[in-house]
C-alpha cells in the first residue's frame, strides 16, 4: 500500500512539473507569435505610411502644375482683354471717321 501511495505521489509531482514545463513552453511560443504579429503589423503600417507620403507628393506636384497652368491662363486672359480694348478703340475711331463723312 505504501508503494501505491508513493507511486501516486511521484505521478502527481511529475504531472505538476510537466504542467509547469508545458505552460512555460506555451507561453514562450505565444510570446514569439505576438512578436511576429507586432513586427508584421508595424511593417504594414510603415508601408502604408510610405504609400500615403508618395500620394501626398504626387498631389503636391499636380497642385504646382495646376497653379502654373492657371497663371499661364490668367496671363493669356489679360493679354486678350488688352487686345479687345485696343480693338474697341480702333473700331470707335473708324466709326467716328464714318460719322463725320
Amino acid at each position: 500500500m505504501k508503494d501505491v501511495a508513493t507511486f501516486i505521489a511521484v505521478v502527481g509531482a511529475m504531472s505538476g512539473i510537466s504542467g509547469i514545463f508545458l505552460g512555460w513552453i506555451g507561453r514562450a511560443r505565444a510570446a514569439k507569435q505576438e512578436l511576429k504579429d507586432d513586427v508584421h503589423r508595424d511593417a504594414r503600417i510603415s508601408a502604408d505610411m510610405e504609400y500615403i507620403k508618395r500620394g501626398i507628393d504626387e498631389v503636391r506636384l499636380e497642385q504646382r502644375a495646376q497653379s502654373k497652368r492657371f497663371d499661364e491662363l490668367s496671363e493669356r486672359v489679360t493679354r486678350l482683354e488688352e487686345y479687345a480694348k485696343s480693338a474697341h478703340h480702333r473700331i470707335d475711331r473708324i466709326e467716328q471717321g464714318k460719322s463725320r463723312a
